[in-house]
């Protein structure tokens, strides 16, 4: 009862602010990307602020988070990770489905963000497209984040890493840095479960690996400490 309670108050609190900041965001599109960095940056800082004030969540980062041109793979449980990981990372673009630009405000915000859009009928040359997307951002040394598994994962649910991201790796020719967090234990849909979220940052892989044994490397680092960030 008590958590239902805590986590209805949390709902109210994100859709009000949401509301508010939306209506906001609509002036600052036609100004340059830095003000929508910006305003993400507040959203997220007045989420999580809400998260700690009405569900008694709050987080850490254990790593060090990259700076400049680098390619980061993250584990993804949740949409918490997303806010997260752009407060650490300052302003990166994030690889995601091009439907998602769709969505009123949301879309628009993270088209204004720079986002690298993934149509995934496109087929070959949606990776190409991405690619020559993603060196325009590293050309402005900001990192590029992406979800290698394309999609949320329950905590304990069986790894399932798509190529997209080794073809990244491969063609951009940067470090990748993967990330692990245990969200998905706390951020369960509507239900908010009081404890500590935290967001690792792993060892880097060097650029130049073969696709097989990068891809290999990512999962095992990225799913070795995904599950002792979830152990009891």
């Amino acid at each position: 009862m008590i958590l239902c309670m805590r986590s209805a108050l949390f709902m109210a609190w994100f859709l009000i602010v949401t509301a508010i900041l939306s209506l906001i965001f609509l002036p600052v599109l036609i100004l340059p990307r830095g003000a929508t960095a910006w305003l993400a940056r507040l959203w997220s800082r007045l989420t999580f602020w809400g998260l700690k004030f009405f569900a008694d969540i709050d987080w850490q980062i254990r790593g060090v988070p990259p700076k400049g041109p680098v390619l980061v793979a993250s584990k993804h449980m949740s949409m918490w990770d997303t806010l997260a990981l752009y407060l650490a990372l300052g302003s990166p673009a994030i690889v995601l489905k091009r439907e998602l630009l769709r969505i009123p405000f949301y879309g628009w915000f993270v088209w204004k963000a720079t986002a690298i859009a993934i149509d995934r009928s496109a087929g070959p040359s949606a990776l190409r497209k991405m690619s020559h997307a993603a060196q325009a951002v590293l050309g402005e040394g900001r990192p590029i984040l992406i979800f290698p598994e394309g999609t949320r994962k329950k905590p304990g649910a069986a790894p399932d890493y798509k190529p997209g991201v080794a073809g990244l790796y491969g063609m951009l020719g940067v470090e990748c840095v993967p990330v692990a967090l245990n969200s998905g234990v706390h951020w369960t849909g509507f239900l908010k479960r009081p404890g500590t979220i935290v967001l690792e940052f792993l060892e880097s892989i060097p650029p130049g690996l073969k696709r097989a044994a990068f891809m290999a490397l990512l999962e095992e680092r990225i799913e070795t400490a995904t599950s002792r960030l979830l152990a009891p």
